[in-house]
């Protein structure tokens, strides 16, 4: 029987797979999140090395698109007084302050395995638990001393081998698709994002410090282990219309934003056993028009609306996806009734004050992280 239909019928069941599938969804977008933030770290030490000695300002406006990428730009700047590539790379590897950190994302990506080890193989969680006590063990100076190179590598490294090992000896039932809507959404999210914290190239490239942009382009293509794709399918110099094309509308590059929402929309399917064209939850038809929407636009497209404004857009329906998927198969409602809390008068807030924005990268709900042995 489909999960969905448990969902339908089975109250007490609903709570049970509701943890397991929110934990194999979440264990998958926090393995793809460090390998992603290893990957954007690794690309901008390298482009730093292609550059001449770089003022406080020009390393400012640098690595100022990475922690946009990340979300965590405001985060950043309450922990440290300067932009410099050792702050960034401290904050976003090895900061337990921040939820969105290497240390931080294979904690919660290890924990999440720890919930599931009936559901998963004895090699995927030998592997991300020996990924996890790695990195406990690394520090800034021992990541110095390594070699940053070396150091993301591992990172990039054993997430690709876990990857590996779930497709290869995991079962491809619903607990798989589960790990795959997971990756394939995280997977997207981030080029968006990637493309967004960047889109002012796209409009105005700055010359004076990027040799023409085409150093910071090339970058953003290794930002999404697509450089080597790239030039392999279009053969020529590395333009900016042909990156956002290949980036976005690509069908047949696995980190495309179109690949991953197919990819994405096909396991939504698979575990609930729709067709193509129908929809049984909001997952789905969320999931279905994007992807029409992909098949069907063209360059023109996004450079008519905007880069930004595309790129906001792309956000919002991923985020609405990963709410939806949330409220259809994450969501774990209390058995018992909960008793009514007191009603208590709140004074009302004052007028003209703005609501604080929602992080662009979405984390896992939980109450109370368990602790770990």
């Amino acid at each position: 029987m489909a999960i969905a239909n448990h969902f339908d019928h089975r109250k007490s069941a609903t709570a049970m797979l509701s943890r397991v599938a929110d934990s194999l969804y979440w264990m998958s977008r926090y393995v793809e999140r460090a390998e992603n933030i290893a990957r954007i770290l690794d690309v901008n030490l390298q482009l730093m090395l292609d550059l001449p000695k770089l003022g406080a300002e020009q390393e400012k406006i640098l690595w100022g698109p990475v922690l946009r990428s990340t979300g965590d730009d405001e985060d950043f700047d309450k922990h440290y007084k300067s932009t410099t590539s050792e702050n960034v790379i401290d904050f976003l590897t090895l900061n337990t302050k921040n939820p969105n950190s290497i240390v931080n994302c294979l904690t919660t990506a290890r924990e999440n395995a720890r919930h599931v080890r009936e559901q998963i193989s004895l090699e995927m969680w030998e592997e991300i638990n020996r990924t996890y006590l790695w990195m406990k063990g690394q520090t800034l100076k021992k990541i110095q001393k390594l070699g940053p190179y070396e150091f993301f590598s591992s990172i990039k490294n054993a997430s690709h081998l876990f990857q590996g090992i779930t497709d290869g000896t995991m079962t491809h039932g619903e607990d798989w698709d589960f790990i795959q809507i997971g990756k394939y959404l995280e997977r997207s999210d981030m080029v968006t994002r990637i493309l967004d914290a960047n889109d002012e190239i796209f409009v105005n490239t700055p010359t004076n410090l990027l040799n023409g942009g085409t150093l910071q382009w090339s970058a953003i293509l290794r930002s999404c282990s697509s450089h080597d794709a790239y030039r392999k399918f279009y053969v020529a110099q590395v333009e900016p219309d042909k990156v956002v094309e290949f980036l976005i509308l690509n069908e047949f590059f696995p980190r495309s934003i179109r690949f991953c929402a197919g990819a994405l929309d096909v396991a939504l399917r698979r575990i609930s056993g729709c067709q193509e064209e129908r929809f049984t939850n909001q997952a789905e038809k969320l999931s279905g028009r994007l992807v029409a929407e992909l098949n069907y636009s063209a360059l023109e497209d996004i450079k008519t609306v905007g880069m930004h404004t595309y790129m906001d857009e792309l956000q919002v329906k991923l985020n609405a996806i990963g709410e939806a998927i949330f409220q259809t198969y994450l969501f774990s409602p209390p058995i018992a009734e909960p008793e009514p809390e007191p009603v208590v008068e709140t004074k009302p807030e004052p007028k003209g004050e703005a609501v604080p924005a929602r992080k662009q990268a979405q984390t896992q709900r939980i109450p109370k992280p368990a602790k770990i042995s």
